[in-house]
């Protein structure tokens, strides 16, 4: 086989659903049929959902999946020759050669299929290897050991996929910008992006889908696309479970651990994860001022316990109806210390603080969802609540003193209280209209409740109380059709926005509006290795609370970082082409994108109007902004133990904003236009290579170059990673280990003349070894489930017609 096996079962059910000619023959001619019943060979079991492709003179006629007793019929076939494929993965494909022309309704009865222990050539096994699939709507990475391998955290194994960024902080950009929206199984979640990224464990990640250009079947947040992080859910019979850990040892060792588990026995499948990560981090930086020669340096130490729980059940009421619940906690416990000298020329007026934080947050998710299934092939009924509850408390004790004695010790203390409730229930319905045809409706409600309370001890600050309430009221429609090579979809969704802001009981900011998101995609596929795809979609960024409230995110004391309650939304309207080329190794992805940004939201850095030596971060709308770039990846067997896997993209941004010039003559800054082009280049190289049997080793590559921006520009990041992984219990046990930043270069360094000039750069524990443990154990078999959404928890439309 030279096409993966995952692959020619997609593309097996696709064909099965597309019109074969455009005229409809007679009932007379298409009154053929073909039945059975297929088992597993050894359990004797039947097998669920199994695809039967019809195939005549090699090509697909059409096809169907096997029920739950193990049965298939596939009716309405013209009375000629065809050979059936029995195809399901993990087990050996069963050729049967039929003539309906001698018989019209030919039952094959039971066909006994054995699972395939042998290692077919060409095909990738998800659990061996990372494997990127290219959709028609996103782009899949299935997460296999190599890319766990990579790191103990979710937000750790981000840099390795393409198009991804993550910054010192944690941050993530998707092709060079921040703006992207991080779903969970699906779902938002109250915990900040950055620092939810940190608590999940990168084993219990089972794929990462990026959606670069969503259609109006999605909620229209996140500028660049979509990120959706898929967490393992079995739905083995019987019981199967997975056990992780592992140890990071950098300056201190960092420890995480992770288990899945999942029991399915008639009607009903359970499943848990449970996953952890506690220990020390540390970064360090510095920030020279080029005006006065001050220097800041920063020493910052972070102790953080985190844990992940994820609990659930699916009920099979009968073949029609499945009802789901499950629950996600996240629970976080950390303290931090931030030592921060400044330096000047003369030693006298030198200072020195120490803050110290301490804080707890928790946050739940409760997601109830009902799939229905009509007597009508594809039509269904989806109907899902979720609910998520955060809460989280922060004290921050402040020490600063002075070289100059004529200054006495400056104390105080902060504390931070912050809770959000967000409800949302999903309404969507799916409707075939005929072979060729699919519309899909649906309706969404999102209520949001966001309070934050600040108390300081500060002469020099103020206590306040800052509520941010959203309600947004969503419907959308999209239509599509498929033809012999061609497909369209389009789509828009009419949303109702409403914002209320309240600092300290009076109206800080207010918006209310009603618009409409429309989308548009179109496929083009002239062969079976060839597939072009164009879409065009208008989405929109809401400001976050973080991004508003305006209270400290932190403090030093030279710079404070606040939120602006007077950002406005900013919206993008976004075109992009793709290409995949499958060839006989492997399969070329290509693509190039426009984006148009309306108030572009970003960050601003400007004096404090009460004490000029210090400075304001916060966030404001810039002019019209746009960009444009390509990236493209390329999935490479050379032979049969060296795989590759290199990446590259490039965007182009042009930004229109404002920064603070000084102006001596009135001895203050002034606010001035400016207009930046800079462009953005990133490079990855994933090289994965096959010993023996057992033993793998992998090469890793990153580069990022600088980044020009209105106020702050980006230095240039590199790094090279390697290791292994050793297989042994017959694959039920791995042992893996990375050296990650081997030469120690990656630093994150800037630059910038407004409102001061200075350069700086920070380091973190970039490098480090990471160690793992895998172990697998159950005896139940593999049972695949078409549930559209149950299985991955996340919502899969927007192009599923093609």
């Amino acid at each position: 086989m030279k096409i993966k096996l995952t692959l020619l079962c997609f593309i097996a059910t696709l064909f099965s659903l597309q019109a074969q000619t455009s005229v409809k023959p007679t009932l007379s001619e298409n009154s053929g049929s073909i039945s059975g019943k297929v088992i597993d060979k050894k359990t004797n079991e039947p097998l669920t959902y199994v695809n039967v492709v019809i195939k005549e003179n090699n090509k697909v006629v059409t096809g169907g999946i096997t029920a739950d007793n193990g049965t298939f019929q596939i009716k309405n076939l013209a009375l000629k020759e065809y050979v059936v494929e029995i195809q399901f993965i993990g087990y050996k494909t069963i050729l049967k050669s039929v003539n309906l022309s001698e018989k019209n309704n030919i039952n094959l009865n039971t066909i006994a299929i054995e699972e395939d222990a042998i290692e077919l050539k060409g095909v990738s096994i998800i659990s061996e290897r990372s494997t990127i699939e290219q959709k028609i709507d996103r782009k899949i990475i299935n997460v296999g050991k190599d890319l766990t391998t990579a790191g103990a955290t979710a937000s750790e194994i981000m840099s390795n996929i393409p198009s991804v960024n993550v910054d010192q902080d944690g941050k993530i950009s998707l092709r060079g910008n921040e703006n992207v929206r991080i779903l969970v199984d699906g779902r938002p979640s109250n915990i900040e992006a950055s620092q939810l990224l940190k608590q999940i464990p990168s084993t219990s990640i089972k794929k990462i889908e990026l959606i670069t250009n969503p259609s109006a079947k999605y909620n229209p947040e996140g500028m660049s696309g979509i990120i959706n992080i898929v967490l393992h859910k079995n739905a083995n019979d019987g019981f199967n479970a997975s056990v992780n850990t592992g140890i990071t040892f950098a300056k201190k060792p960092k420890i995480n651990s992770s288990t899945n588990m999942n029991y399915r026995t008639g009607k009903v499948n359970f499943f848990a994860t449970y996953g952890n990560n506690f220990g020390e981090k540390f970064n360090e930086g510095s920030i020279l001022r080029l005006d006065d020669l001050s220097n800041q340096s920063l020493d910052i130490k972070n102790n953080d316990k985190s844990h992940l729980y994820k609990i659930g059940m699916d009920y099979y009421i009968n073949d029609k109806n499945t009802l789901s619940v499950y629950t996600n906690q996240n629970k976080l416990i950390g303290d931090g210390r931030v030592d921060v000298t400044i330096s000047n020329p003369d030693a006298i007026n030198n200072l020195f603080q120490t803050s110290k934080y301490k804080g707890t947050s928790a946050d739940g998710t409760y997601n109830l969802a009902f799939k229905h299934l009509t007597k009508k092939e594809g039509e269904t009924l989806d109907l899902e609540i979720n609910h998520s509850i955060y809460s989280g408390t922060q004290n921050a004790n402040f020490l600063t003193t002075f070289s100059n004695p004529v200054f006495p010790t400056n104390t105080y203390r902060d504390d931070i209280i912050d809770s959000r409730k967000n409800s949302t229930v999903n309404l969507d319905y799916v409707n075939p209209l005929n072979e060729k045809s699919k519309l899909e409706i649906g309706a969404e409600t999102r209520i949001v409740r966001t309070a934050n309370n600040y108390l300081t001890s500060s002469s020099a600050l103020s206590n306040s109380n800052y509520n941010y309430d959203l309600d947004i009221h969503s419907a959308y429609v999209t239509f599509g059709q498929k033809f012999s090579k061609i497909g369209y979809q389009l789509g828009a969704r009419l949303e109702s926005y409403k914002v209320d802001a309240k600092l300290n009981n009076a109206t800080a900011f207010k918006d209310d509006y009603i618009t409409v998101y429309p989308s548009a995609s179109m496929t083009y596929s002239p062969s079976e290795k060839d597939q072009f795809q164009v879409s065009f979609s208008r989405r929109v960024d809401r400001p976050s609370l973080e991004q508003t409230k305006p209270i400290r995110e932190f403090s030093t004391p030279r710079i404070t970082s606040i939120g602006n309650p007077e950002l406005e939304p900013q919206f993008t309207n976004s075109v992009e082409l793709n290409y995949t080329k499958t060839i006989t190794k492997g399969s070329i992805t290509t693509g190039v994108f426009v984006r148009k940004i309306n108030n572009e939201i970003n960050r601003i850095i400007y004096p404090d109007p009460q004490n000029l030596d210090q400075q304001i971060l916060s966030f404001d709308n810039f002019d019209n902004n746009q960009s444009y770039g390509f990236e493209a990846s390329l999935n490479y067997k050379i032979n049969s133990w060296w795989d590759i896997q290199p990446a590259v993209d490039f965007s182009s941004i042009t930004q229109k904003g404002l920064i603070s010039v000084f102006n001596s003559g009135t001895n203050s800054f002034d606010l001035v236009k400016k207009e930046v082009e800079s462009s953005a280049f990133n490079a990855r190289f994933n090289s994965n290579f096959k010993a023996t049997k057992n033993l793998r080793f992998l090469l890793f590559g990153f580069y990022r170059s600088g980044v020009d921006g209105v106020q702050i520009n980006g230095k240039e990041m590199y790094k090279i990673d390697a290791g292994g992984r050793y297989s042994f219990l017959k694959d039920k046990a791995t042992v893996s280990i990375r050296f990650n930043d081997i030469f120690d270069t990656m630093k994150a360094g800037f630059s910038g003349d407004n409102p001061y000039p200075q350069v700086g750069q920070f380091k973190w524990e970039s490098q480090s070894v990471y160690v793992g443990f895998n172990y697998m154990f159950g005896a139940g078999k593999n049972k695949s489930l078409q549930r559209k959404q149950r299985d991955d928890n996340t919502k899969q439309g927007g192009g599923g017609l093609f």
